[in-house]
């Protein structure tokens, strides 16, 4: 993220906030590789204590350690989706954008609109299921599902600008299309690109837990989708840390990605007003 975009973010006070919020879980999760693995060591289902912050599971593992290693799975699988949905996404809006109604143009967005159509959940979880399940299924799976918005968002702007004096110029001089899209236009949408980078994040996040949640996803590793489904039987047995840890860190993660997601959105349209 740029230092102009930092300073939008802080001087906003929800901006603040999720900035804070994000670098103490972000700090969280990086500390995680340091901590022992959360294998069993104590008790079945121990109580909440200063050894175990939110006891332990029917296992003995202790649950604050699984959860901090479920957030560093949420960064992990979250980072690495908005990378490659942002990307995607732009790249394949910035071409439409550039020759708006030409025939790779009618493709992409017959494509997006068929994409659009199917239920985003059900599509990823299709897709991760035929890929096979895990971690790299999921990702995978989801940057097919969320790339589309930002595709949508991209070609629009780009269309909007190729007429731009600017870009007439770069043409008139002979630079090429690729280059004038990766220098000129492409930059100009900054700014769009970083609000679907959070929201996409957001998603992400939300729906890899859910995609764990039903066996789907992670299997080797700590999701807090997998701890909400160990959960289901901890509560009827009357022990709630598995609930609380995960269900609360999802909650903190989120509401930190919103805020920002929401600072930038609101800073951007007021510069767009502005204009």
């Amino acid at each position: 993220m740029s230092g102009g975009a930092l300073g939008t973010l802080w001087r906003s006070r929800g901006g603040r906030c999720g900035l804070v919020l994000l670098a103490l879980l972000a700090l969280a999760a990086a500390l995680v590789t340091l901590m022992p693995a959360s294998d069993a060591g104590g008790a079945q289902w121990a109580g909440a204590s200063l050894e175990h912050w939110f006891g332990t599971n029917r296992l003995g593992q202790d649950i604050l350690a699984r959860a901090l290693e479920g957030m560093a799975t949420a960064f992990r699988v979250g980072g690495l989706v908005t990378l490659g949905a942002v990307a995607l996404g732009a790249a394949l809006g910035a071409l439409g954008g550039w020759r708006p109604h030409s025939l790779p143009d009618e493709v992409l967005q017959w494509v997006m609109g068929v994409l659009d159509s199917i239920p985003v959940y059900l599509f990823a979880a299709a897709l991760a299921f035929a890929l096979g399940g895990g971690e790299a299924a999921i990702i995978a799976a989801m940057v097919l599902s969320f790339w589309t918005s930002t595709a949508r968002l991209v070609r629009a702007e780009v269309a909007r600008l190729r007429g731009r004096d600017f870009v007439l110029s770069a043409r008139a001089i002979g630079l090429p299309a690729p280059l004038i899209l990766g220098r000129h236009l492409l930059p100009n949408t900054a700014h769009i690109l970083l609000v679907q980078a959070t929201l996409t994040f957001v998603a992400a996040i939300k729906t890899e837990v859910i995609l764990s949640f039903l066996g789907i996803g992670a299997v080797h590793g700590v999701s807090w989708g997998l701890m909400l489904a160990e959960s289901t039987q901890d509560v009827l047995a009357g022990h709630f840390g598995n609930f609380l840890a995960a269900s609360g860190m999802l909650f903190l993660l989120l509401l930190g990605l919103n805020l920002v997601a929401d600072a930038l959105q609101d800073a951007f349209d007021l510069r767009e007003a502005s204009r």
